[in-house]
């Protein structure tokens, strides 16, 4: 009898055993059957790696940076949580509602799962589960979107593109969660969502995902990282290699007049390969290049983690890290992107994408320590392992800064391609682009610059006509002045011949053409040149501009020389403006100003221009001195009496005020055959309104004069007001920096090595 009442006991132990058991494991997890059903695979493994989980949950409270950036996403996701979950039926274009609303979801649901990782909560892997349960809800019953614009339509967003930027977030939540949800439960998600929503915007949607493009890239990233968390080779491959087997209509093209798949190539790896030069410049320009940094490094990151015999980071030679540092080169003393192509002012490195960028090439890089200064500008870091890796550098103190020098940066894929310049003296900076078309979203602006001082626009160029995410501004989009005005070269600070574009403004033919370096020189702390030829923006015509930012004793600050050379086969009307910002305050020629505005001309952006006020050069030289946030510049340019001067003003034919009431000087000369335009810019002086005192405000320039215009050589005269005289000659034909060079100019000989001479 006690042996049976013992057995009794026992069993009921081992019954409240279980139970205690079962609800314990209920109450870390959903469902221990997670775990039993996963074979050789372990997760996280995309971007946070359960290896990186351990690593940061030992370093918590120790890495301040990382501490805070936690504190921040915990603060913003559980006041998401408390909002409740939306998952509202789309019918927005960018900027409206339902757009961000998904838009914000993608970014909660990421950040959210790396929550659950980092602190363990349930909380958090609860609220990703049940969001993307109420996405697989709705996507199975989602026609194509409503709004009918795009090219390549999505189901979550009026474009394919917003789709992928998604998926591409989504998949590291589902990743995140992944040993939470039960068999069944990813089932659910990976048959009614995720393959779906990849099939979406791949195979159902060739002309978006088969192709080089930013665009593109999102697809393949999107496909590619939710095929290595389902451990999906299908997607994996179609992800790195494009559609087997597709072919697409060569001739085909997408909104902005780019060609869908003109040479056949697709896939991850031809992103990487095609773009980017192997200097890591990407040819769409560094607004874009910033854009599609996020999928290309993350999935990436993703390859790298899960598939290391890939060794993607190396690819091309290690081109995507090599990006990382072209593109924080690209960007001004404020960490803001050069409006190159299509490029939105004011996105800058401490954009989100930017410090993704910094810290993966931080952690899989050579531990730059100039990194380490400009995450901690950024105040963030990721939440994962390369995040980590970047908090304890800055914890260690390894920082060190971050500096931008004069650089040069080919274009195309095998850096043939044109380029671009970058000079820097001082806080004097000149961007000269000299590269390819830019792909779609390229303009029509062969050897334009545009000058900086201290990240402040001395000499601008426009960027894009666009409101991005406004919704009230063409729903967020491109707006029809973007071609009808910022493509158009003269947007530009570059020449404009018989006002038309470069290429008659077609993609068709731009596309096949770019510049070519004559050659560049910074290894004179003084003297940087950057000097390149076009020889196919107008038939018969050629254009071969030089660059310089001197440093001259005689002067307060650096000061620009640029030397246009323009010769042509027939006469024609030149056009050379010059984009200032501020108020006018001198010219040395007299000018009319009309009492009624009209456009100065009637197509390729002309007809955007009012014609402000015009006069005729009376001098040699031309003088228009401005002012702008305090600070004073000058122009001097070579002139003759036949040449027109006038003040010109963006805003022509524009009702909707698309356009920025932006001011230009535009030196104009008629029936010309050769002409080499000799212009320099200073920047000098400030004014106090407190002390209500001008220091410096005028020019230190007397006079400048080209004394030299040859086929092989052009030399400039520069006098300054203090009578000094110096003499720059640059070398057209024959610039290899080892060659001799020996010419007499006024009876006086010069005699140099190299590409340039300045004494």
């Amino acid at each position: 009898m006690k042996e049976i009442r013992n057995n009794s006991i026992k069993l009921v132990l081992l019954v409240l055993i279980t139970i205690l058991f079962s609800c314990k494991n209920e109450n870390t997890s959903t469902n221990e059957t997670a775990s039993k059903t996963v074979t050789n695979q372990q997760h996280p493994k995309l971007i946070l790696t359960a290896q990186g989980v351990k690593d940061i949950r030992a370093q918590l409270g120790t890495i301040p940076i990382f501490d805070k950036s936690l504190e921040a996403v915990k603060k913003e996701v559980d006041a998401e949580i408390e909002a409740g979950i939306d998952v509202p039926i789309p019918k927005d274009y960018s900027g409206g509602y339902t757009h961000v609303v998904h838009k914000k979801n993608w970014f909660m649901l990421q950040k959210a799962g790396l929550l659950y990782q980092i602190l363990d909560d349930e909380k958090y892997a609860k609220y990703v589960k049940d969001m993307l349960m109420e996405y697989e809800a709705l996507y199975k019953t989602l026609p194509l979107h409503p709004k009918t614009r795009s090219y390549a339509r999505g189901k979550l967003f009026w474009q394919c593109l917003n789709d992928s930027n998604w998926l591409v977030y989504v998949s590291q939540a589902y990743d995140c969660i992944y040993n939470y949800l039960t068999e069944e439960e990813r089932n659910k998600l990976e048959t009614n969502l995720f393959r779906p929503f990849a099939d979406h915007i791949s195979v159902d949607s060739p002309q978006f995902y088969q192709r080089v493009h930013n665009h593109s890239t999102w697809g393949n990233a999107a496909v590619g990282m939710i095929g290595l968390v389902m451990d999906d080779e299908e997607l994996i491959n179609r992800a790195l290699y494009g559609i087997k087997d597709l072919k697409l209509d060569a001739n085909k093209k997408d909104d902005d007049g780019g060609f869908l798949n003109k040479d056949g190539k697709a896939g991850f790896l031809a992103n990487i390969e095609e773009p980017f030069s192997p200097d890591g410049y990407y040819n769409e320009g560094p607004y874009y290049q910033r854009y599609a940094m996020y999928p290309f490094l993350v999935f990436a990151e993703g390859l790298h983690n899960v598939k290391p015999e890939l060794k993607i980071f190396e690819y091309k030679e290690g081109v995507l890290l090599k990006s990382i540092n072209a593109l924080l080169n690209l960007s001004d003393a404020d960490g803001e992107f050069f409006p190159l192509n299509d490029g939105q002012k004011g996105m800058s490195y401490y954009t989100n994408a930017l410090v993704t960028a910094v810290d993966v090439s931080y952690h899989f890089g050579d531990q730059d320590p100039g990194l380490l200064s400009i995450a901690k500008e950024q105040d963030k870091v990721l939440l994962d392992d390369s995040g980590l890796a970047v908090a304890l550098g800055i914890k260690n103190g390894k920082e060190k800064p971050f500096t931008k020098r004069s650089i040069n940066l080919s274009d195309g894929p095998k850096g043939k391609q044109g380029g671009v310049g970058i000079l820097r003296n001082e806080d004097i900076e000149l961007v000269f682009k000299y590269a390819a078309q830019g792909s779609s979203h390229g303009h029509y602006d062969k050897l334009s610059y545009s000058l900086y001082e201290n990240g402040e626009e001395v000499i601008q160029d426009y960027g894009l006509s666009r409101f991005v995410n406004i919704e009230q501004k063409g729903g967020g989009n491109y707006l029809k002045e973007n071609k009808t005005w910022a493509k158009q070269t003269i947007a530009h600070n570059t020449v404009t011949q018989n006002e038309t574009s470069h290429f008659t403004g077609k993609y068709d033919i731009g596309s096949l053409h770019h510049s070519d370096l004559n050659y560049f020189s910074s290894e004179n702390e003084t003297v940087q040149v950057v000097s390149a030829i076009e020889k196919n923006a107008y038939p018969g015509t050629t254009m071969l501009r030089t660059m310089a930012i001197i440093k001259d004793e005689d002067f307060e600050k650096p000061y620009m020389l640029d030397i246009m050379k323009v010769t042509s086969a027939t006469a024609n009307q030149y056009d050379f403006p010059f984009y200032y910002f501020g108020q006018v305050l001198q010219t040395n020629f007299e000018y009319n100003s009309p009492e009624v505005l009209k456009p100065l001309g009637s197509k390729n952006g002309y007809q955007h221009l009012y014609l402000e006020g015009s006069g005729k050069a009376s001098e040699d030289n031309a003088k228009f001195s401005w002012f702008n946030n305090n600070k004073f510049y000058s122009l001097t340019t070579e002139t003759s009496v036949k040449d027109e001067l006038l003040f010109a003003r963006i805003g022509a034919n524009d009702p909707n005020f698309n356009l920025r009431r932006d001011p230009a000087l535009i030196l104009r000369a008629k029936n010309s055959k050769n002409r080499t335009f000799v212009s320099v810019i200073e920047a000098h002086g400030s004014y106090s309104p407190v002390s209500e005192s001008a220091v410096n405000s005028k020019s230190s320039i007397k006079s400048i004069k080209t004394v030299l215009d040859s086929e092989d050589y052009t030399a400039i005269e520069i006098t300054n007001t203090k009578g000094n005289v110096k003499v720059f000659i640059t070398v057209n034909t024959n610039a290899s920096t080892k060659t001799k060079h020996n010419i007499t100019i006024n009876g006086k000989s010069y005699e140099w090595s190299g590409s340039y001479y300045f004494k």
